[in-house]
C-alpha cells in the first residue's frame, strides 16, 4: 500500500504524464526497466523522475554519464542513494545518506535553498570539480533549479564523507547524524563515489514536495533545457 506522500507524487506524475508538452519523460523506456532491476530498493516512479529531469537537461540523446538518486522521503536508517553508470545500465553503489540537522530527525520533511539554513536542498543538480577541504575528500555542486537549490554553491553544498553515516551510529542514536545541509556518505564510501560522480555528472534529490514538483523547470519541461 502507497504512503500518503507516495500517493501524492504518484497522482502528481500521473498528472504529469498526462500532459506530455509540459513534462519531458524518460528518454528510454527500455533504460528505466534496466536501472530499476538494478536498484529494487529504489522507488520505480523517483527513478523515472530523476531519468525525465535528466532528459529535460540534457535532450533525448542522454550522455553516457553517471546519475546520482537520492530519495529524502525515506528515514535515514535505509539506503537512499543510489549511483548509476547510464552507458552500462548498471548500479555502482547504494549508500546511506545524510541530510540537513534542520530538515528532521529521522526522517527529512523540510528543504531550503537558503544560507544558513542547514537544510538540504532538492532538485537537479550538476557535478563539478572535486577538492579537500574541512570534510576531507569532497564534491563541489551545481543547483540548476532556481528557487530549489541554484545556491548550492554559496552555500558549500558538496558530497563529501562522515563519520556519523554509518550502521554503528544508528545503532547508538536510532539515526545517522546530520549534516548542515550536504549530502554526506559514510567514509568509506566517500572517495570512490565522489571519483565516479566528479566532473559533469547528475545528482537529483528528491522529496514529494508539491511545489516542487509543480515548480520544477526539469520536471515540467516546456524545452530542452541544455546545462553545458
Amino acid at each position: 500500500m502507497l504512503t500518503k506522500p507516495l500517493a501524492r507524487i504518484v497522482t502528481l506524475a500521473c498528472a504529469l504524464i498526462a500532459s506530455p508538452a509540459l513534462w519531458a519523460g524518460p528518454a528510454d523506456p527500455e533504460l528505466l526497466t534496466q536501472l530499476s532491476a538494478s536498484a529494487p530498493r529504489l522507488n520505480p516512479d523517483v527513478l523515472e523522475l530523476a531519468l525525465s529531469a535528466l532528459n529535460c537537461a540534457e535532450g533525448d540523446a542522454l550522455p553516457d554519464t553517471r546519475l546520482a538518486v537520492i530519495d529524502y522521503s525515506l528515514p535515514s536508517t535505509e539506503p537512499r542513494m543510489w549511483v548509476f553508470d547510464l552507458s552500462s545500465r548498471s548500479l555502482l553503489f547504494e549508500e546511506l545518506v545524510a541530510h540537513g540537522r534542520q530538515s528532521g530527525n529521522t526522517r527529512s520533511t523540510a528543504f531550503s535553498n537558503i544560507p544558513g539554513s542547514h537544510q538540504s536542498s532538492i532538485g537537479l543538480f550538476r557535478t563539478l570539480q572535486t577538492y579537500h577541504g574541512r570534510n576531507g575528500y569532497s564534491l563541489r555542486m551545481q543547483g540548476l533549479e532556481p528557487r530549489f537549490n541554484h545556491r548550492a554553491l554559496d552555500r558549500a553544498i558538496v558530497i563529501h564523507g562522515a563519520s556519523y553515516v554509518s550502521p554503528e551510529f544508528i545503532r547508538q542514536t536510532g539515526r545517522i547524524g546530520r549534516s548542515h545541509g550536504c549530502p554526506a556518505v559514510s567514509e568509506a564510501a566517500a572517495k570512490p563515489l565522489i571519483n565516479s560522480l566528479q566532473d559533469g555528472s547528475y545528482v537529483f534529490s528528491y522529496y514529494p514536495d508539491p511545489d516542487y514538483l509543480a515548480g520544477s523547470q526539469y520536471l515540467n519541461c516546456p524545452q530542452q533545457l541544455a546545462m553545458k
